[in-house]
């Protein structure tokens, strides 16, 4: 931001604007509190039969201040954004293409967190969703759900996280304007705790995708979601507290961001920007308890974007392994009483394979000894589409010994 402008030359009894000055007026977004651009001398200004001698050197000078004061504000209030392909080949949605060289040779083009709340506030949605829920006494059960959502396309694509979308009978998206429209789950991959939803809706505004790699500890960070699934649009800011988090959610263990942005209920599926504006993670988790406070986490967004390209074009993410397993993981006596084992450990509930049977408790994968889900789908990295694996299982009081063949996951669609 400019902290200082050049002062207005007397222009008493000079009715028309500078050229400048129209354009600035006429280019400015609606409701944006941009700054005014720096006044010029009006070449056309007369007064008293004289025309206004401007210094070459002023004139050099309004120039190199307008020409920064334009490129910061298309930049940072406009979401210019390019389709650019991955490292691995595959196509993102919306790369940042926002700060340039000239902005970083001319001073640090960081917002205000006020600044970055206005940027973004309508790529931020509200997500309620029902789920049906089935009990032995009463029967179906309705029970409401609330997250956050990420504007990724301007024709409606939402991102958002797995576990906030499972199961759920519908789903409603509400905009910062208050719209609201039924959504549709595109795609799911729930390794990545990643979705993405559709809404009817056309001339949205897509979150700028910044870049996760280029991030430091200590860098200041900015949540954006919907906590307690009725405070949407609620903006929380913090720093980066650690890169590369191993948290395990669900069995599955991912590589997070950690903040300490105040993250609560509801804010699943919201994002985390940097001081640009960019997207950098998609918040997905929070540490609770009594004497927790300030653990957040985030998916960095260089993963996420791959995930949400592939399921937006493809409905599923390619490469992905399928055992053919639908598998349960009984890790206290509750569980273990509703299942009627009398055992902890992984369990087999459906099987695409007649070797394995529903019933069966997981052992091994290969040599390597499995005792819950996580174990399991530790065991399965680095294996391909089309490797065989051994799957040592407990069936009727004694180990057996099955071979599957991998292959491609490819139901993402719930």
């Amino acid at each position: 931001m400019f902290e200082e402008y050049l002062d207005r030359s007397s222009r008493a009894g000079c009715e028309t604007p500078a050229p400048e000055e129209r354009d600035a007026a006429r280019d400015a977004p609606d409701g944006d509190e941009s700054p005014p651009a720096p006044a010029f001398p009006s070449r056309c200004d007369r007064r008293r039969g004289r025309r206004m001698r401007v210094p070459v050197w002023l004139l050099m000078v309004a120039c190199m201040v307008a020409s920064c004061a334009f490129g910061y504000i298309g930049g940072s209030l406009s979401a210019q954004t390019a389709r650019i392909p991955a490292a691995d080949g595959s196509e993102t949605l919306y790369q940042s293409v926002v700060r340039a060289a000239a902005l970083d040779a001319a001073g640090d083009s960081a917002m205000r967190v006020p600044e970055v709340a206005a940027a973004v506030k309508r790529s931020v949605v509200e997500i309620t969703t029902e789920t049906v829920m089935r009990n032995g006494r009463m029967g179906q059960l309705i029970s409401a759900g609330a997250g956050s959502g990420v504007v990724v396309s301007a024709d409606g694509f939402i991102a958002t996280n797995y576990h906030v979308v499972y199961g759920a009978r519908s789903i409603a998206v509400r905009l910062a304007d208050g719209t609201e429209y039924a959504a549709e789950i595109k795609a799911v991959d729930a390794k990545t705790d990643l979705a993405v939803l559709k809404i009817g809706a056309t001339g949205l505004t897509p979150a700028v995708f910044g870049d996760s790699s280029k991030i430091a500890v200590g860098d200041a960070a900015i949540a954006v979601g919907n906590p307690l699934g009725e405070l949407g649009g609620t903006v929380t800011s913090g720093i980066i507290s650690a890169l590369d988090r191993e948290i395990t959610i669900d069995g599955e263990t991912m590589s997070l961001l950690q903040t300490d942005a105040a993250i609560n209920f509801g804010n699943s599926g919201g994002g985390l920007f940097n001081m640009y504006g960019e997207l950098i993670g998609i918040v997905n988790a929070k540490s609770s308890g009594s004497d927790i406070e300030g653990l957040g986490f985030a998916i960095p967004i260089n993963i996420a974007r791959t995930v949400i390209a592939q399921l937006t074009e493809n409905g599923y993410v390619r490469g992905r392994i399928d055992t053919g397993l639908t598998l349960v993981d009984v890790q206290n006596a509750q569980t273990a009483m509703l299942y009627r084992v009398n055992r902890l450990g992984l369990y087999i509930y459906r099987s695409a394979d007649v070797s394995l049977k529903s019933g069966d408790m997981i052992l091994a994968v290969n040599d390597t000894p499995i005792d819950g889900l996580a174990s399991f789908n530790a065991a399965l990295k680095g294996f391909s589409v089309g490797d065989k694996i051994k799957i040592t299982v407990f069936r009727n009081g004694k180990g057996v010994v099955a071979e599957i063949v991998l292959k491609e996951l490819k139901d993402g669609v719930t």
